[in-house]
């Protein structure tokens, strides 16, 4: 097990909060994820990693895995400058993750708590959502509400939108 993945362990365990993990084949994309079939019973999310134009403000956003993001929309909900997708480079720079691994635990290496991260209501609604626990060979399944928790413990900002 990877220095992140335990780090994430490690985390959900001293929170006692109840979670399943999957282990798989290293994935990069939602498409490469169903192609697991592994979320018959749950909800894997897609998580994009965004920034204003400025290079201020990031953002991490959480949402359904068939939704489509119109970053314009998104912007007029958190009243925002323009948005744009972040680099790699800034991902790992302010997350500690690579591309193929991006997911809401990486707030977890936000030492700074610069990453504000946005929900879309509609997957609060799941029983559990499949996340990345900052390696993309696995995937935990968690409580959104628990994760919000973690989140919120880290001091990193949370804001819910409708996509």
């Amino acid at each position: 097990m990877n220095s992140l993945r335990k780090e994430v362990i490690d985390v959900m365990d001293s929170m006692k909060i109840q979670y399943d993990i999957t282990e798989h084949p290293p994935v990069y994309t939602i498409e490469e994820m169903d192609k697991l079939n592994i979320d018959i019973y749950n909800q894997v999310v897609k998580n994009l990693f965004v920034r204003d134009d400025k290079k201020k403000k990031y953002y991490l956003i959480v949402l359904q895995k068939d939704k489509k993001v119109n970053l314009k929309e998104v912007r007029n909900q958190l009243n925002c400058r323009p948005l744009t997708f972040a680099s790699e480079e800034d991902l790992n720079k302010y997350m500690g993750l690579s591309k193929g691994s991006v997911s809401p635990f990486g707030i977890l290496n936000d030492t700074d708590c610069r990453v504000e991260v946005i929900f879309d209501k509609s997957v609060l609604s799941f029983e559990r959502i499949g996340v990345h626990p900052n390696d993309n060979t696995a995937t935990v399944w968690i409580n959104p509400k628990d994760l919000e928790l973690i989140i919120n413990s880290h001091g990193n900002r949370i804001s819910y939108i409708n996509i």
